[in-house]
Order: C-alpha cells, then sequence, then structure tokens
C-alpha cells in the first residue's frame, strides 16, 4: 500500500503565494523586478571585492561567499515560480520537488553558518585586534567556509530523504510557491511523527548558529563599552551595524516561519517565505554596500573600469 501511495504522487501542485489571480500577478512583477536585482547586487559585490585588493581580508571573503550563497538562495525557487506563472502551469515533478528542498534547506542552512562565521570575525576583530591575521588566517577562514557549507549540506540530505520516503496520494497541492518541508510533510499519507521531531531537530542545528551571533557580539559589545572614545564606539558600532541589519531581516523572518506547531501552516505562510527568499538575498548587497565606505569605493572603481573600457 505504502509503495502504491507513493508511486501515485508523481507530481506536486504548488498553490503559489495567494489564491487570489490578482494578487498572484502582483507576486509574478514582485519577483520579476526582485530576482535580476539580487543577482546583479550579489554579483557586482563578488567582483568589486575579487577585483580590489583592498578588499582582499577576511570580512570579504565572508562576505562574498554570502553573495554567492544568496544567489544560489533565490535562483532554487524564484526562475520556477516565474516560468510556471507564465506557462500557466503549477505542476513540479517529484524529483523536482525535493530536489528544490534539498537545496533550499541546504542554502538556508549555509547562509545562516556563514553569517555566524562573519559575527566571530568581527568579534575578534574588534576584542583581539593584535591577533587577529594569526586567528583568521587563510587558512583559518577557507575552513570556516568549508565547514559552514558541510554542515548546510549534511544538515538537508536526512530530511530530504526521510521526506521523499514518505507516502503521499490525493491532490498532492502544495500551499506555497515552492517545496516547502512543512508543507509536504501535511500533505502525507504516513506517520510523520518521527519526521516532525528530525524537521525541529534541523530547526535546533539552524539555531546553532544564532547562539554563536549572540555569543559573538556580547563578546563585541563588552569590548566597545569598554573603549574611552566615543568615535571609537561608533566607529565599531559601524561595522557591525549592516551584518545586525541582515541577521535580524533573516533570522526574524525565519522564525515567524517556522518556530510554532505544524497544524498552523496555511497559504498566508507562502508571505513570509517572500521575505527570507526573495526580499532578504536582495537588500544583502546594499546594506553592505551603503554603509560601506571601502565597497562603495571597490564599486565605483568596478563601474569606472566597464565605463572606460
Amino acid at each position: 500500500m505504502r509503495k502504491e501511495n507513493q508511486s501515485s504522487a508523481l507530481e506536486f501542485i504548488l498553490l503559489g503565494v495567494s489564491s487570489q489571480q490578482k494578487e498572484e500577478d502582483f507576486f509574478f512583477i514582485l519577483f520579476l523586478f526582485i530576482y535580476p536585482i539580487t543577482l546583479s547586487g550579489n554579483l557586482l559585490i563578488i567582483l568589486a571585492i575579487r577585483s580590489d585588493s583592498r578588499l582582499h581580508n577576511p570580512m570579504y571573503f565572508f562576505l562574498a561567499n554570502l553573495s554567492f550563497v544568496d544567489i544560489v538562495f533565490s535562483s532554487v525557487t524564484i526562475p520556477n515560480m516565474l516560468t510556471s506563472h507564465l506557462l500557466g502551469s503549477k505542476v513540479i515533478s517529484f524529483g523536482g520537488c525535493f530536489t528544490q528542498m534539498y537545496f533550499m534547506i541546504a542554502m538556508a542552512n549555509t547562509d545562516s553558518y556563514i553569517l555566524a562565521v562573519m559575527a566571530y570575525d568581527r568579534a575578534v576583530a574588534i576584542s583581539c585586534p593584535l591577533h587577529y591575521k594569526t586567528i583568521m588566517s587563510l587558512q583559518s577562514c577557507a575552513l570556516l567556509v568549508a565547514g559552514s557549507w558541510v554542515v548546510g549540506i549534511a544538515n538537508s540530505l536526512p530530511h530530504t530523504l526521510l521526506t521523499a520516503s514518505l507516502s503521499f496520494g490525493g491532490k498532492n497541492e502544495v500551499v506555497n510557491f515552492y517545496c516547502d518541508i512543512a508543507s509536504l510533510l501535511k500533505l502525507s499519507c504516513s506517520d510523520i511523527h518521527f519526521n516532525v521531531k528530525i524537521m525541529y531537530l534541523g530547526v535546533a542545528v539552524f539555531c546553532v548558529p544564532l547562539l554563536s551571533i549572540v555569543i559573538s557580539y556580547i563578546r563585541v559589545f563588552s569590548t566597545v563599552l569598554q573603549i574611552p572614545s566615543t568615535k571609537g564606539v561608533l566607529k565599531a558600532f559601524s561595522t557591525c551595524g549592516s551584518h545586525l541589519t541582515v541577521v535580524s531581516l533573516y533570522y526574524g523572518t525565519v522564525m515567524a516561519m517556522y518556530f510554532r506547531p505544524l497544524t498552523s501552516y496555511n497559504l498566508k505562510d507562502a508571505v513570509i517565505t517572500v521575505m527570507y527568499i526573495a526580499v532578504t538575498p536582495m537588500l544583502n548587497p546594499f546594506i553592505y554596500s551603503l554603509r560601506n565606505r571601502d565597497m562603495k569605493a571597490a564599486l565605483w572603481k568596478l563601474f569606472s573600469k566597464k565605463i572606460s573600457s
């Protein structure tokens, strides 16, 4: 019976962001506007960091990796949503659905761990400036980034395999514009108690970097408050301000989505996912560049080269 139910679920139907056609059209235009900005903004950050030798340091190395993750993160879902709207088809294959889910979870976890690494970098820079170059060596930075990717990919695999092994039947309508694990678990005909426990365990793993970020900034603030110069305090806070803004946007929306019972999920929650899947990756380049003099100089230098060529 289990095999029969599972084999019948050869495809899923993505209901989208809203049940109203006018609202769906609005979100299509919104995504059509957001996605090119996300790609170009994050790509410019990567190119600017690569082309300017002044930005060849740990902070910008982590930022370039964050921009790359944001590009992949957005590309996993938004192009599919735009194509589906244009073709008038909300159907996604069984394999396509779980491939999308795998990369979504992997990129979300990698994103969170890179944000934690960036917070650790700022904590070391402010609290241990004399030992900064020794602690944050090229090898250490490479290992921190590689570790972020490994943890993200490893945490995604069990969720995907366990969910794909469940039985599905009926209409298989996913109440979102992408294959979200919570929506898929609600569709299953199988006993999902173990899957739900694993999902919330995954949420706990996802929150480990948040705890690391909090500890890093406690260390930063305790060091900054000991600085007698007001100018020094403002400089330290301006260095961390952009990162704190990104962390607040990212974790705020993720917590609003997943820190509650599975039974409370509905189509309205798709609007929340728009924030951390589309809006936050689009805003990150602006947040990091507009408040950073070196980044603005590197971007201007990059544009000047393109114009002169």
